[in-house]
């Protein structure tokens, strides 16, 4: 075994950008004597946006559903909170650590170093803060947009998890997505909610010539507790998702989504990320149902060049949750996007690209409110 001399060699790949969550397109190898294998990765990231209309951009330049200075017209900004950086190591023995962060934070600032995945891994069995295994990349289109389309497959979310995998299942018990409750005593959406069992996930995911496809179940107790009474319900949920290479050139993708009480795994719905999963009746907690799905084509032209079309939605049940005074009229219910970007590697680990964005959100009362906007980013892997 060797001493604690580092030897570093440096390896580069095409990069890549897939709804701005992409994997790692190179990497600095840091091998350590003869029993760990170590790397960093990463990338840094500049994103532009140009809201036409009122001004929808969140951090990462990424566009929200929620309506905001519709009346002031033409607004811009830039940011590199995307940026982000990671480290993976591997002994002989098998186990292995993975250790992200990235530097999102609120509105459009420099941002803080926010904590992504922090993983171990062996033997079939991951612990640790990563994608929840309620979640799938399969049927995404590729995007600029960070936050991407609505009624992509699943959280589109990381989570605190014990997950076992075996060949192309996972399962996994998983610390809760954000599950809403609607209470018409209690103005602010969370009401008296408590966490009171984690969420079970099974996912199925794998690929057979041209097509790759994923589907998924999961079940998660949402609880509302005033310290006085208290009820609890079980959400469910389920997805599925599949990408088909109609040629070397085009590819069709897409997903469906269907949640009872956990809205919290429906992507982008509700206000702007997650809808609520639950309302208030007297004494009783009853859940929300809600729907979504995206399809994409994706035209790769050669030449690190590609351009991607996609369209999402997600849609609320509200009318019972309506009945029982628990929403109002101006309550979010639809929201829907279209996201068309050129992208263009020009050179290894160097991305480019420009997006055009329409989002739309409809409430209750079918009041809608929509929005144009543009935006660009400059991605340099490593």
């Amino acid at each position: 075994m060797q001493s604690n001399k580092l030897r570093m060699a440096v390896r580069a790949t095409a990069a890549a950008a897939v709804m701005g969550v992409a994997s790692q397109a190179g990497a600095v190898n840091l091998n350590v004597g003869d029993d760990i294998d170590a790397s960093l990765y990463g990338y840094a990231r500049l994103n532009m946006s140009y809201d036409i209309d009122g001004d929808r951009a969140v951090s990462t330049r990424a566009g929200s559903f929620t309506p905001a200075n519709e009346d002031v017209t033409g607004h811009f900004g830039a940011d590199v909170q995307q940026t982000r950086v990671g480290f993976k190591a591997k002994h002989a023995s098998g186990v292995a650590i993975t250790v992200e962060g990235d530097f999102r934070g609120s509105g459009s600032g420099p941002g803080s170093l926010r904590m992504r995945h922090a993983y171990g891994e062996y033997n079939g069995w991951m612990m640790g803060r990563n994608w929840s295994n309620y979640l799938s990349f399969v049927g995404n289109t590729p995007t600029l947009d960070f936050d991407s389309l609505a009624g992509t497959a699943g959280s589109q979310d990381r989570a605190e998890q014990i997950r076992y995998t075996t060949g192309p299942m996972s399962f996994s018990l998983e610390d809760p997505s954000a599950q809403g409750i609607l209470d018409p005593d209690q103005p602010v959406l969370g009401g008296d909610r408590r966490v009171s069992a984690p969420a079970f996930t099974a996912r199925l995911q794998d690929s057979a010539d041209a097509l790759s496809y994923s589907a998924a179940v999961l079940a998660s107790q949402v609880t509302v507790d005033d310290g006085t009474n208290d009820d609890s319900a079980i959400g469910f949920a389920a997805f599925g998702a599949a990408k088909f290479k109609l040629s070397d050139m085009f590819s069709v993708q897409g997903a469906i989504n269907f949640t009872d009480g956990a809205n919290g795994y429906l992507w982008r719905s509700g206000s702007n990320y997650y809808g609520p999963s639950a309302y208030v009746e007297g004494d009783s907690l009853e859940t929300i149902t809600g729907y979504g799905g995206s399809l994409g084509v994706s035209m790769a032209l050669g030449g690190g060049r590609s351009i991607n079309l996609g369209y999402g939605m997600t849609t609320l049940d509200l009318d019972d949750a309506f009945d029982a005074g628990a929403v109002s009229n101006t309550t979010p219910e639809t929201n829907q996007n279209v996201l068309l970007n050129y992208m263009w590697t020009p050179v290894q680990n160097v991305m480019l690209g420009v997006e055009y964005g329409y989002l739309d959100q409809e409430t209750y009362g079918g009041e809608s409110t929509d929005a144009n906007r543009v935006m660009f980013a400059a991605q340099y892997s490593f």
